[in-house]
């Protein structure tokens, strides 16, 4: 006895779960601000962190600030958004091309009339910063960079 509704079934079920491989991406954007000033100069890079579960969580996502500060994130592929979860976030200025020790974080045998990033080496090259993502992505990714010693 054949039984064929059950191979449809199947099929289905098959078809069913083939748009939900893969990392969710979701909407992220937020604010850049330097000694409390909109930034309108950075590039703000999120790298989702891997997990004991999950070693290859998906790609990473950048935006570029506007003019008050204000970036959204996008996969380097055109994915809108960033993967749910844990990232290490770097925000540097837009256009600067650092050589550094990775001992000190400082320019390695940079040139004397190279811009300095003002953004300092933990948020961009020392960069510890986590931030996660959340299931329904997030338009409060912002982040208070402060230059000066308070």
């Amino acid at each position: 006895m054949s039984r064929p509704w059950l191979g449809l079934i199947v099929v289905g079920l098959a078809v069913a779960g083939c748009g939900e491989s893969g990392p969710k991406y979701v909407p992220v954007s937020g604010v850049v601000t330097l000694d409390g000033k909109p930034y309108g100069e950075a590039v703000v890079v999120f790298q989702p962190k891997a997990t004991e579960g999950n070693m290859n969580p998906g790609r990473g996502s950048a935006g570029e600030t506007d003019a008050q500060g204000r970036f959204v994130l996008k996969t380097d592929d055109g994915k809108l958004g960033a993967v749910v979860g844990k990232h290490l976030v770097r925000v540097q200025t837009r256009g600067l091309v650092l050589q550094f020790d990775p001992a000190t974080g400082s320019p390695d045998n940079a040139p004397t009339n190279v811009k300095v990033d003002p953004i300092p080496a933990e948020w961009n090259t020392m960069s510890d910063k986590e931030f996660v993502v959340p299931p329904g992505g997030t338009d409060k990714a912002d982040f208070h960079i402060t230059t000066r010693k308070r």
